[in-house]
Formats: C-alpha cells, sequence, structure tokens
C-alpha cells in the first residue's frame, strides 16, 4: 500500500517572526518545524504501513529550509519525501496548492491520501476536500479512528456534534484526520541517524505541470484587539428583558 501524506513546515509558534511589510507574508526561517497537526497524519499513516506492508512518502508545498520539519517526520518512520519548493508559488491560494499537492501525488502513485484537517498558519480547511476532487476520490473528512481492511477497503469513525458516523470506502481515497486520532510517536535515535539518508526529492511547479497564477494578496495585518470589560448587570428581576434586547441587538432572534 502507497500511502502519501501531506504535511507542511511552519514557523516555529513558540518563536517571534517577522512579517514582509511590503506583502504583509510571514517570513519564512530556514528552522521550520511540522505542523502539529500534521503529525497525527503522519502517525496514522505508518500505521496503516505497518499494518499493510506499505510505504509512506511526505508531500509538502514551500520552503525546504533546513528540512527540520520533514526530517523529524522521517525520523519517525517515513520511507521519504517530496517537497514543491518554488518562489513563484509564494502567495498561493488554496486551489493553487491542492493542484500543486495533487499533481505531486499523481507522479508518484498512492493507495491512500493521508491529511490533517487544516494547517495552522491558514485555516482554510478546505484543501484536502480539493485534493480528492483533483485526484477524484472519495474523501474522507474529520476521521477520529481509521481501519484499513485486507480487502482493500477503509473504514472510519467521522466526528460530528452528536457522536461520530460510521464511513466506508474502496481504496483509492482520502483521509483528514483530526488532532488526537492517534498518539504520534517520537523519533529515537537510529530512527534520526536513518532518517539523514532517506532521499527528499524536490521540485518545482513547472516540473508538475502546474500554473501559479492563483495567488492571494494580504492587504493589512492589525494587532488583535484587547478585549473590553463586559456589563454589569444587577438583576433586580427584569434580567431576562436585558438579555432579550441583547439577543435583538445582535441579530439572534
Amino acid at each position: 500500500m502507497q500511502i502519501a501524506v501531506c504535511v507542511k513546515q511552519i514557523p516555529d509558534p513558540a518563536t517571534p517572526y517577522d512579517l514582509d511589510p511590503e506583502t504583509h507574508f510571514v517570513v519564512r526561517p530556514d528552522d521550520q518545524i511540522m505542523d502539529e497537526t500534521d503529525t497525527f497524519g503522519v502517525e496514522v499513516a505508518l500505521q496503516l504501513a505497518e499494518a499493510n506492508e506499505g510505504t509512506v512518502t511526505l508531500f509538502s508545498m514551500g520552503p525546504t529550509g533546513t528540512q527540520q520539519g520533514i526530517r523529524r517526520a522521517l525520523a519517525t518512520g517515513a520511507d521519504k519525501a517530496v517537497i514543491i519548493d518554488d518562489e513563484t508559488l509564494k502567495g498561493s491560494d488554496a486551489l493553487t496548492t491542492a493542484k500543486v499537492l495533487a499533481a505531486a501525488i499523481a507522479r508518484e502513485g498512492f493507495d491512500l491520501v493521508i491529511t490533517g484537517t487544516e494547517s495552522t498558519d491558514g485555516y482554510t480547511g478546505v484543501v484536502p476536500q480539493q485534493l480528492a476532487e483533483l485526484l477524484n476520490v472519495p474523501s474522507l473528512t474529520f476521521a477520529k479512528k481509521v481501519e484499513a481492511s485486507a480487502d482493500g477497503s477503509v473504514r472510519i469513525e467521522r466526528q460530528t456534534a452528536a457522536g461520530y458516523d460510521v464511513v466506508e470506502t474502496s481504496i483509492p481515497a482520502l483521509i483528514s484526520v483530526t488532532a488526537g486520532v492517534v498518539e504520534p510517536r517520537y523519533p529515537n535515535f537510529k530512527g534520526i541517524m536513518a532518517a539523514k539518508k532517506k532521499p527528499v526529492d524536490t521540485v518545482t511547479a513547472a516540473e508538475l505541470g502546474v500554473d501559479p497564477a492563483t495567488t492571494q494578496t494580504i492587504r493589512s495585518v492589525e494587532p488583535v484587539a484587547s478585549r473590553q470589560a463586559g456589563e454589569l448587570f444587577v438583576d433586580d428581576g427584569t434580567g431576562f428583558e436585558r438579555i432579550v434586547a441583547l439577543l435583538e441587538e445582535t441579530k439572534v432572534i
């Protein structure tokens, strides 16, 4: 079973970073970590590969840097990585990102694609679904449990507000997993040393045949407004009237 995992390298949220004064984009440092949401996808892929004699290939779009995040994932057991590092992709919107990842994954071949639900530095939450459409495979979303059968099918428990739905399909397919679906493993010394020899291919949008024409712009960035003190209301028996009035003001009712 060939398993593709979409991962993203991001600046360490615990480390201060700068914004480009003209574009307002984050100036990405060479040292970047793997997005925490993607660690769950990597672990799910590793467990499925171990149970089905499969391979795990990482796919990441963005600056290569020192490959800190990628190498960590390789050290936990992934077999190889493909990084799409192309200056022309800077500012790409969600659909362009999905097109690039889809082209890279299709070129390598796959049985399953594993993703997180959304990246913590983008929060669009639509790339997994777009990716499934571009690859023409079923999309199983918000998986909190994943199982693969010997008959070539996958079964998930899809998290919902009321509990979960059980969804099953044949492969190939795409699965987006929620945070906490599994406990990600830590790389050991042997894995860290082995990761140094694992292949990491770097490609461009042109090599994948993708036109990076669709980009997004950031018009401005402003600090989050400080929280204002709430209204203190002493209930004299008419508190419900004040609540109704507030709900009407905010057009909730």
